[in-house]
């Protein structure tokens, strides 16, 4: 299933559910996958056309008159574009207002560039009370949109919309906040986020073969970090590379190194995009050009064992 279906799927279920869930699109909703919910809310959905800011303010607004809106846009549009009124009109303000941001990093594929976030994560998580969650796979999505709107604070929600791979089984049981040890090593702690952790985990595969014990943690929110999680992993490894869809400035590596300087420091590495911009391109390529792939974390994970 696409993100964008598991989006829209459990999105109809909790407006069902709940009355004052509102839906705020910026002309995008076919491409998002939530055109279908003006059909069936149509009291509920705004499309508030090509003004991204202005979605956002109506956003608050609503949220000021206890209603639950959910603002979607494209990655880049619902973060840097409107970054002064999701910090003044809804954190400063403490809204309760849902962003979701999709396509975000090299899943813009042939948008190209300016439709490349690379710095969403970073822009948002210098703001008070953000919290920020990655999506992994549409089962995960599933499970976290109704505790994420559960949550009475902002959150900024990022997904892909077209991916239709799987990481989680049906086995699996999403917790707000926590991050997921995917594998248990002794070697190495391997923490990714979003897209980049079902390529870690096709890494994991490639280093058992190679005798090299990883333990995959699966980072979900980046803003707050499972520090407990994290820091027991790493006090059994002492290896730690990080692995992102997003400029290591001011994302999940940024937020690690923070984390680590202060309470258990140690050498960490980062696969993640090296201070560049987008570029059109088709996924794998842009896998590659970003050195994003399996090969590449193999790589990282074999270079920082033999530092």
């Amino acid at each position: 299933m696409e993100f964008r279906q598991a989006l829209e799927k459990t999105l109809e279920k909790l407006m069902e559910e709940d009355q004052k869930i509102c839906i705020l699109d910026a002309d995008l909703s076919k491409p998002n996958g939530t055109a279908p919910l003006y059909q069936k809310f149509p009291d509920r959905c705004f499309d508030v056309g090509i003004q991204e800011a202005n979605m956002i303010g109506v956003a608050a607004g609503l949220a000021a008159y206890g209603f639950k809106p959910i603002a979607l846009s494209f990655a880049p549009f619902a973060t840097r574009r409107v970054c002064d009124q999701i910090a003044v009109s809804v954190s400063y303000a403490k809204q309760n207002v849902k962003i979701i941001g999709t396509d975000p990093g090299i899943t813009a594929e042939l948008n190209g560039g300016t439709h490349m976030s690379f710095e969403d994560i970073a822009v948002l998580r210098s703001i008070p009370d953000m919290t920020i969650y990655d999506a992994v796979d549409a089962n995960q999505l599933a499970q976290a949109l109704p505790q994420i709107m559960a949550y009475e604070k902002c959150v900024y929600i990022r997904m892909p919309r077209k991916l239709s791979y799987s990481v989680f089984d049906d086995q699996y049981q999403f917790k707000l906040f926590k991050a997921d040890v995917i594998t248990k090593g002794n070697d190495i702690t391997l923490l990714a986020s979003g897209i980049m952790v079902y390529e870690a985990l096709k890494a994991v595969q490639i280093l058992q073969e190679a005798n090299i014990s990883v333990e995959l943690i699966s980072v979900n929110t980046i803003k707050p970090l499972d520090e407990e999680t994290i820091l027991q992993s790493v006090k059994k490894t002492n290896h730690v590379v990080t692995c992102e869809n997003h400029n290591v400035i001011g994302g999940l590596y940024s937020a690690v190194c923070e984390l680590l300087s202060s309470k258990y420091p140690v050498k960490v590495d980062a696969i993640g995009i090296k201070d560049r911009f987008g570029q059109v391109g088709k996924y794998d390529d842009l896998l590659k050009e970003y050195q994003l792939t399996k090969d590449d974390i193999c790589q990282a994970v074999k270079n920082n064992l033999n530092k």
